[in-house]
């Protein structure tokens, strides 16, 4: 008996540790690719996120616990998506964070917003950073789900009124990843100018797989013999980078208006390409934009990690979580999510954002930025000596659509 005993306590002390751990822990499940195609902006995410982490343990973690970033690698695949978040729940995370395709966000949307059904009291909430495919926000919006990024069509609503007033554009070449995402850029793109440039000749629209193309030469080659002078694209990741590669070796001379140019490799290629300030690209914040508080932060984030900025908006994430938990005085998903609705926050970039109740879609001041040449002092990237240079700036107002979201609240 007393050895049965002995034994159940040594097996139940090291549970109840993890236990007393878990409650001094706020976990939050990164579930993004660190393996394969979408690796480079996986890993480049993850920093952010540690270093995000690491700068709100300096400041006493939120509401006194520490945050730790779990890495879980999805491989940008949806099912092993969902395999991960259980693995998350499993070990006591309640917040996952994942950006990289829009198609695992649907189905870690809908995976999460099932489970806490089933399980009330231990609901998990999903921070989305990246993924932006709109019916996340409209027709499959979820409670669950917070949106940090304008979504694609705010994105190509901004994007295309800016293209409208450039008279050199005559001839549009739409090139796109194949799952929601890119379909959605490639459908926008065509009744967007349709309407405000009817003139605008669509001269190819080409979808391809997604983190499957190793040289983007034959792509490439299409793009040279339609005759285009501009090229529209939501690429990410290797898909934007190797494109911009195969442009540059078979020396075409066109004009390109991305989502994602300035992600891992993707500056390197646009200088290669020598297209000086022709390669534009719609972000919630760049490098140089004229706000010292921005440029301060992007100076140690340079220095600790080694790389640009990518993402903006997840240091507005993990600074919202955690003034959204000091607001509810509570790290309970629920609480959080009521306190983060209708949040209104002064962005990293500058200017005031406000996390829209009815969709939980995140609206900000967002910026079309050209890259090339820039004055000495500015940050460059890529050690290219080139940089991102803004060359419109669309304010929080100017950017929100209209929603067909029809949240079910708890």
């Amino acid at each position: 008996m007393r050895k049965a005993l002995l034994a159940a306590v040594a097996i139940a002390l090291p549970m109840f540790g993890s236990v007393a751990v878990a409650q001094e822990t706020v976990k939050i499940g990164y579930i993004d690719p660190l393996s394969g195609g979408g690796a480079s902006v996986g890993e480049g995410g993850l920093k952010t996120f540690q270093y995000l982490a690491d700068e709100l343990n300096a400041k006493g973690g939120i509401l006194g616990k520490k945050v730790e970033i779990v890495p879980l690698d999805n491989k940008t695949n949806p099912q092993e998506s969902l395999i991960q978040a259980q693995k998350a729940i499993d070990a006591g995370v309640r917040y996952v964070t994942q950006g990289n395709g829009s198609s695992v966000a649907g189905a870690l949307s809908d995976f999460l917003t099932k489970y806490n059904e089933r399980n009330p009291g231990k609901e998990v909430l999903y921070f989305n950073y990246a993924a932006v495919d709109p019916v996340l926000t409209n027709e499959k919006c979820s409670f669950w789900h917070f949106r940090w990024d304008a979504n694609s069509d705010i994105k190509m609503e901004a994007l295309t009124n800016y293209m409208k007033d450039v008279p050199s554009i005559k001839k549009v070449y739409l090139i796109n990843q194949d799952y929601s995402f890119g379909q959605s850029v490639r459908t926008q793109a065509r009744a967007m100018l349709g309407k405000k440039r009817p003139d605008i000749e669509i001269v190819g629209d080409e979808l391809h797989p997604l983190l499957k193309i190793s040289d983007f030469a034959p792509y490439v080659a299409k793009i040279k013999a339609s005759g285009a002078d501009t090229v529209v694209t939501g690429n990410w990741g290797q898909d934007i980078a190797l494109l911009l590669k195969a442009a540059a070796d078979a020396g075409l001379k066109v004009s390109w208006y991305t989502y994602y140019a300035g992600g891992a490799g993707g500056p390197t290629a646009i200088k290669q390409t020598g297209l000086n300030h022709q390669v534009f690209q719609i972000t919630e914040g760049f490098a140089n934009v004229d706000h010292k508080q921005s440029q301060d932060f992007e100076k140690a984030f340079r220095a600790k990690v080694d790389l640009s900025l990518w993402y903006p908006r997840a240091v507005n994430e993990m600074r919202m979580f955690a003034a959204a938990a000091e607001k509810a005085k509570s790290l309970d998903p629920v609480k959080v999510a009521q306190a983060l609705e209708d949040m209104k926050f002064e962005v990293l970039d500058g200017g005031e954002g406000i996390m829209r109740k009815d969709d939980h879609q995140f609206f900000q001041p967002i910026y079309i930025s050209s890259f090339g040449d820039i004055p000495a002092g500015q940050f460059d990237e890529e050690k290219t000596g080139w940089g991102w240079k803004q060359v419109a700036k669309i304010d929080t107002a100017q950017t929100m659509l209209p929603t067909t979201c029809k949240m079910d609240r708890p």
